[in-house]
């Protein structure tokens, strides 16, 4: 009996010694037929699993449920920098009128990472058809863009409380907002609007956030500027030192050549200054930890019907360098079908990429020269839609 006891003793105090966490949402009720997301009858819940990326090779801890969607950029999991919460965002949902069907949903739930297992706190309301969402670095601040009715919804962290503070109306259904960033130093934040082609900034005032302070200015408002990077941008990342941002162009699914754009946020004003082609749909774009590398997951057909003209048998993982204002293609390696979401290990020689299809997490290795698919592949109880680790 003491053995027992002490084994998950032991492997809580392990993991606490040497946290490195990644989480992926995974979706049970969508299931991808012909080149369409259709629902499942009678589908299993949704789950969130939780990786070690402290060993090699990466190991899954847990995968508890929670409510999730593959509909919306593969950035509706966030990780607070100290590893103790995730949040996750559920876009759509089987419709319960008519289970052929999909329907908004509204929910964001809150996970305790350090409870073993990592167990569902809550889930609350949101704005309509919540999608991709950033955790502010100081971890407490949360915005989620909410799809479905063009919304903005902040949140504010402290310890194991999440509070809706603020939500704020900057456009409508057809702007299909996709994503929020927040800049490192929470002073602004972009919002891609891909029904529009285009972003927008928002300021911040952070400390009227926190502190709930009424004050005659809104604590979020629009800055008045727009930038144009391509055709629906998407999904969204910011470096750590607020230089510079990639942002993922899904174009229109048509099997044309899509792009990635590169933004200098230290311009006056912001300004895009590069774009590098990828391939079709790149809905995963994820900077390494030190902002030198970026990784692009470009679906690359294989989320469309087999036999038809753009289909490929697998997606793309690119990496790119970032320097002095322009990408500069590095190393390329095929993933699994519909991939969506990818993240670096603290040290950037981690490269995980989640494939929805295959129901896996797939691990790459990166040494600076040469991008490698390890064999390794994490299974899951459902499809991946996306992963993320701590800013």
């Amino acid at each position: 009996m003491k053995y027992r006891l002490l084994l998950p003793i032991c492997l809580s105090l392990t993991l606490a010694a040497h946290a490195e966490l990644a989480v992926s949402t995974n979706d049970a009720h969508m299931v991808l037929i012909n080149g369409v997301n259709m629902p499942v009858k009678d589908a299993p819940p949704d789950t969130l699993a939780i990786i070690d990326l402290a060993v090699s090779p990466p190991k899954l801890v847990a995968e508890i449920d929670v409510p999730g969607s593959v509909i919306g950029p593969p950035f509706s999991v966030a990780v607070t920098p100290d590893e103790s919460l995730a949040l996750v965002t559920a876009c759509m949902k089987v419709d319960p009128a008519d289970p052929t069907k999909s329907t908004e949903d509204n929910r964001l739930s809150v996970v305790d990472l350090k409870a073993r297992p990592p167990r569902l706190l809550t889930t609350m309301a949101v704005g309509k058809g919540p999608a991709g969402m950033t955790i502010n670095r100081e971890g407490n601040l949360a915005m989620v863009a909410n799809r479905g009715d063009g919304s903005i919804s902040a949140f504010t962290i402290k310890g194991q409380t999440v509070t809706k503070v603020e939500t704020l109306s900057i456009g409508n259904a057809a702007s299909a907002l996709g994503m929020v960033a927040i800049t490192p130093d929470s002073k602004h934040a972009l919002v891609s609007f891909d029904g529009e082609n285009r972003i927008v900034v928002l300021n911040i005032d952070l400390p009227a956030l926190l502190s709930g302070t009424v004050t005659k200015a809104p604590p979020i408002t629009l800055a008045g500027r727009d930038l144009k990077s391509g055709i629906r941008p998407y999904g969204m990342n910011i470096t750590k030192d607020g230089h510079y941002a990639v942002v993922g162009n899904v174009g229109n699914g048509n099997g044309d050549t899509d792009t990635v754009g590169l933004i200098d946020l230290a311009a006056q004003p912001a300004r895009v200054v590069d774009l590098a082609p990828v391939p079709q749909t790149p809905e995963g774009i994820k900077l390494s930890p030190d902002g030198t590398i970026c990784a692009v997951l470009s679906m690359d057909g294989s989320n469309q019907a087999p036999g038809t003209p753009f289909y490929h048998d697998h997606g793309q993982l690119l990496l790119f360098r970032l320097s002095n204002g322009k990408f500069t293609p590095l190393a390329h390696a095929l993933t699994g079908h519909m991939a969506e979401g990818v993240a670096f290990s603290a040290d950037g020689k981690t490269i995980l990429v989640g494939n929805m299809v295959e129901k896996n997490i797939q691990v790459f290795s990166w040494d600076g020269k040469n991008l490698r698919d390890t064999g390794v592949a994490i299974p899951l109880k459902a499809g991946s839609a996306a992963i993320a680790t701590a800013q």
